[in-house]
């Protein structure tokens, strides 16, 4: 009698979580994203890449490239400084949203034609 009582609790409690797993959220509204806005993007060109990461949300998803081109890889981020950014400083930005940035090392002057470029 106690094996059969369980037996029946155990199967209600796994048709519980199945119902319970299987419930959808509810749609956003037309037009939303479904994430809160941040505040809006900083300017971020001519700083430090350490003070990008920390700067930004944990979420945001952060592309870094060479902007001189030579395909370098950044290996400590204390040496690299922002020099271009996309998009702009001043756009609205939410929760987990891309942000390429252009970056030189240190003391490397910006060259015109990236400085210029929206990316």
């Amino acid at each position: 009698m106690r094996r059969a009582a369980l037996v029946c609790a155990g199967a209600a409690l796994a048709l519980a979580a199945v119902a319970v797993s299987s419930a959808e959220p509810a749609a956003p509204a037309e037009g939303d994203t479904g994430s809160p806005p941040l505040p809006d993007l900083p300017d971020l060109r001519g700083k430090g890449l350490w003070r990008v990461f920390t700067t930004l949300d944990a979420r945001t998803r952060l592309d870094v490239h060479d902007a001189a081109g030579s395909d370098r890889r950044v290996l400590w981020p204390l040496n690299w400084r922002v020099c271009t950014q996309y998009p702009p400083p001043g756009t609205t930005r939410h929760s987990g949203g891309r942000l390429v940035i252009g970056v030189l090392k240190k003391g490397e002057p910006c060259p015109a034609r990236v400085a210029a470029a929206r990316r």
